[in-house]
């Protein structure tokens, strides 16, 4: 969807049908902890909206997850984004690529 609101949020839609906001300050965040996902934005809101799996994240987070075969650090890594869906809004926790997801988490959703 990538719909851009006021200037300095992004809003993507979740399989659930949930606005999840990424916001300039979480993403201002998210590249102090994780650089590699800078310029990334556009593949946040594709896995968040194009899910291959999503994972029981921890105090009721969600884990969207997708694989990419090229990415801004190497070859098939899986981009996970966590976010919380709050009724009918919901917002980016933080993302970050990894060569394996976390296999021991509930899956919730499957493509």
């Amino acid at each position: 969807m990538l719909i851009t609101q006021g200037g300095d949020v992004l809003l993507a839609e979740s399989v659930n049908g949930v606005l999840i906001r990424i916001t300039e300050e979480r993403l201002n965040h998210i590249y102090q902890g994780h650089p590699e996902v800078k310029g990334c934005e556009k593949w946040i809101v594709e896995t968040i909206e194009n899910p291959d799996l999503i994972l029981e994240g921890d105090y009721g987070a969600l884990l969207a997850v997708k694989k990419y075969e090229k990415t801004p650090v190497s070859e098939n890594k899986y981009l996970v984004v966590v976010y919380k869906e709050i009724s009918e809004d919901g917002f980016l926790i933080t993302a970050y690529f990894t060569r394996r997801y976390a296999k021991w988490r509930k899956i919730l959703w499957q493509q």
